[in-house]
Formats: structure tokens, sequence, C-alpha cells
């Protein structure tokens, strides 16, 4: 166990995610990335474009959001966050976005570690490739039309599957964005 010299002791420090206290706060942070971009992209027939990828630490597969995150390439550390958007987003579906606007910013879990997640908007999807994401994963993508989402993700629950809750919260940050003089919420 080190400090940091501003009060913050290591606990811990692997590849990927770093343990740390302070205060006597145990938390995580995530190591090498500028942050997380979650990836809201509805096609023109309004249909949500989802994924459903085995996540270790549940012990399941989850039904998300494409998302990803940014800087985390080797010589890319500066990644814009909307570039790492549309990076993951064909990446995991093989849709490519001509826009993609920020909604809202914050964190995932406030107690558990300092990640902080950007929803963004992609419009103009046009199909570019396969999708089902790096050589290191096994994404499937579905399409559910919005007004079925609901219903859709109960049966998966019901399948046994998990529901990341980014979902029913990008949806709603989509239609906010689209009841705003802005299209974002306060980015």
């Amino acid at each position: 166990m080190t400090s940091d010299g501003m009060g913050e002791e290591i606990l811990h420090e692997g590849r990927f995610l770093g343990l740390y206290q302070k205060n006597g706060w145990e938390y995580v942070r995530r190591q090498n990335t500028k942050g997380v971009v979650v990836v809201v992209a509805i096609t023109d027939d309004s249909q949500l474009i989802l994924t459903e990828q085995y996540r270790p630490p549940v012990g399941r597969r989850v039904i998300e959001l494409p998302a990803g995150l940014a800087g985390d390439i080797p010589y890319q550390e500066d990644e814009p966050l909307a570039t790492a958007a549309l990076r993951e987003l064909y990446e995991e579906t093989g849709y490519r976005a001509s826009g993609m606007e920020a909604l809202i910013s914050g964190p995932s879990s406030a107690g558990m570690t300092t990640e902080v997640i950007t929803f963004f908007h992609a419009t103009g999807l046009t199909k570019m490739g396969d999708g089902g994401g790096d050589h290191t994963e096994d994404i499937r993508v579905h399409f559910v039309p919005v007004k079925e989402v609901l219903a859709w993700c109960r049966d998966r629950v019901a399948d046994g599957l998990m529901v990341d809750p980014k979902v029913f919260a990008g949806l709603f940050f989509v239609q906010k964005g689209k009841d705003s003089k802005t299209g974002s919420l306060w980015i």
C-alpha cells in the first residue's frame, strides 16, 4: 500500500483497474482511459439498436446500449468522446452515424468508482459492417421497435438475461433532448 501524496492510498493496481482509499472510502478507478461512452442509436424505422454479451462480473449475458471506453487505445489517449462513440457504435453494431450528439454525462456508480459516462445520440445511421465487437468480444446485435423495448427487455429477463438500466435512461435522455432547444440536457 502506497500513497499518492494527496491523501489517496493505493490499495492495489491491476492492468485495467485500481483500488484506492481516501478518508476510509474504498473505490475503483479505471486505468488508462478518459471516459466511457454510451450510444443511443435508433434507426429510421424506429428500431433501437441493442447489444448482448456475456459479462463476467455478473456471470450472465446482458442487454445493453452500444458502449465502450475513450482514450484506451495506445497512441490515441486523447481520443475525443464523440470519436470513441462513433468507433464503438461501428465496432459493436456495424453501423456508421453521420451525427453523434452528446446528451448528458455523469457518474456510473458514484459510491464505487470514479468512472464518468457520457450518453450520445447517434443519428443518420447506415449499415456498413457486421458488428459483433473486436477480437475479444462476442456481441449479438438486436433491433427492437422503440415502442416495444420495455416488453422485449422483460422477455429477455424471463429468459435469464440481465438488462442494463442505461437502456431506459438512454431512451429518456434522447426524448428529453428532442424536447429541449439545444438537443442536449445540460452538456
